[in-house]
């Protein structure tokens, strides 16, 4: 028996990427609409409530009327958006730092935002094992891939040959910082700085850490061996061993990627680390998080479709 997938939304980036993902699934039926219905409110709601599964992938108020569409269904809803990450009655689709089982039993699903998916990676395991405090002041310095903007984002890096780092959440009230705060488990909001690069996909998210002033006798390797060892069953998340590395970038037509490395690196003697997670924004960070959620929302092996290395 197949399970019936709309997305609602599919002719954005991050739909048409899941739309990739599951076009040779035997276990998904799509329904898809025609140009000229899919934004024609009455045949949504026909899919919406057609569906087994619905994955929004819309801006966060046409999500919330597409929530509000379906309501009365037993559709399961994955929404893609900023809109309900922080919403209650709705779980967050981290498996890694929610729990597979809190989203194989879920309705309602809430997709990570990109910068938080690197974000949550390095910090929330620390903090729950006490390595790192909840109350800390946590710095975020993060870069994207401009695919992450959206359309209107993307059409403006393409007008504008000679934009090549555009930073931006300067008002420090970015979106994304109420999720990193609540699913960390943290005290106080971070100091968000995103950026965007001129290149399609791809992103680094660091969080840099004087460990002196945390705890004189922790070292980067005691974060490093606690990631690990928080990652060791995953296929997808994975710490890289310590090893000399100069530099991590973001380049212009990386391929397309659902898993995410972490890394940690410190100073002689130890005092100062950087942590570090490198993922694509269309696929951990979106996309593939979707897909990831969808396969445990539905029984199957959380792997089954994604974009793996090896």
């Amino acid at each position: 028996m197949t399970t019936r997938i709309f997305i609602d939304g599919a002719a954005g980036t991050t739909g048409l990427e899941i739309r990739e993902r599951l076009a040779a699934r035997s276990e998904f039926e799509l329904l898809v609409l025609d140009n000229d219905r899919r934004k024609d409110e009455a045949a949504r709601k026909e899919a919406l409530h057609e569906a087994d599964v619905a994955i929004l992938c819309l801006p966060d108020d046409a999500a919330r009327d597409a929530v509000a569409l379906a309501d009365g269904s037993n559709t399961r809803i994955i929404d893609a958006s900023s809109a309900h990450r922080v919403a209650d009655g709705w779980t967050y689709g981290f498996p890694e730092i929610i729990g597979h089982d809190k989203i194989s039993e879920a309705k309602f699903v809430s997709n990570p935002g990109c910068y938080p998916t690197g974000f949550l990676a390095l910090i929330a395991p620390l903090v729950r094992a006490g390595l790192l405090p909840a109350d800390w002041p946590y710095t975020v310095n993060a870069v994207s891939g401009y695919s992450g903007g959206g359309n209107a984002l993307i059409k403006r890096i393409e007008d504008e040959p000679d934009l090549a780092f555009r930073t931006y959440g300067l008002d420090m009230a970015h979106k994304h910082r109420p999720e990193m705060k609540l699913h960390a488990g943290l005290t106080h909001g971070v100091i968000f700085a995103p950026a965007v690069v001129r290149a399609y996909r791809g992103m680094l998210v660091e969080v840099p850490l004087h460990l002196g002033a945390i705890d004189s006798k922790l070292t980067p390797d005691h974060l490093r061996e606690a990631l690990a060892e928080n990652y060791r069953q995953s296929s997808i998340v994975t710490v890289a061993a310590s090893e000399p590395l100069t530099e991590l970038n973001v380049r212009e037509g990386e391929p397309a990627s659902d898993s995410m490395t972490l890394y940690v690196y410190g100073n002689e003697g130890g005092y100062h680390a950087r942590l570090i997670a490198r993922l694509d924004n269309l696929g951990k960070g979106a996309s593939g998080a979707a897909v990831q959620n969808l396969n445990i929302m539905c029984g199957l092996p959380e792997t089954t479709g994604l974009r793996l290395p090896g």
